[in-house]
């Protein structure tokens, strides 16, 4: 069976996915019983009207995606909401999803530092392949409208309780500085 995957910059044609999409966010987080921020139809429409997020469809069918933010003046830029609807996962295409948002991060703030905050093992492949490195929390961004991003996670009261140092998620940060010294280095 030879189906058709897209994986393409969302805009506004794709808003009738929103609904599906945040219903498919919430029965993951509901399954792995770990956090994930809860985003409002309107902020994910919005990502989509500005082109900073990634959608995938399977024959028309709604399939996966992810955004992207930028914080502390454009110094940093998160990778956020990655998903894939479960009859599509092990195929791959969290890791084309994700290639494709870094590589729009990348070309709408080529100096930001990139960073994503994840509990599952395989987005953490995922960036470790990209080039992204576990950090310690101080080393993201501290803009306070970041951090409240993170109170519609079950557990906010963990990474309240220590002062933003800890939380069931691992930090991972992208420093494109660290990867042009790596290349001249190299060379």
């Amino acid at each position: 069976m030879n189906s058709k995957i897209e994986v393409l910059v969302a805009n506004e044609s794709h808003i009738s996915y929103v609904p599906i999409l945040l219903e498919t966010i919430e029965a993951a987080a509901k399954v792995r019983g770990t956090g994930i921020a809860k985003r409002t139809p309107e902020y994910v429409e919005q990502k989509m009207r500005e082109g900073k997020s990634i959608i995938a469809l399977v024959d028309g069918e709604f399939a996966g995606f992810c955004y992207i933010e930028s914080w502390g003046n454009k110094q940093y830029v998160a990778n956020s909401g990655l998903i894939v609807v479960e009859k599509f996962r092990g195929q791959g295409l969290a890791k084309i999803i994700k290639e494709r948002s870094f590589a729009l991060s990348r070309e709408k703030y080529p100096d930001a530092k990139l960073f994503g905050l994840t509990s599952g093992a395989a987005v953490m492949k995922i960036n470790t392949a990209l080039g992204y490195v576990p950090v310690t929390f101080a080393q993201l961004t501290d803009d306070e409208s970041f951090w409240r991003g993170c109170q519609g996670c079950v557990n906010y009261d963990i990474l309240q309780r220590t002062d933003r140092r800890y939380c069931i998620c691992t930090a991972m940060l992208y420093d494109p500085k660290k990867h042009e010294s790596n290349k001249i280095d190299n060379e």
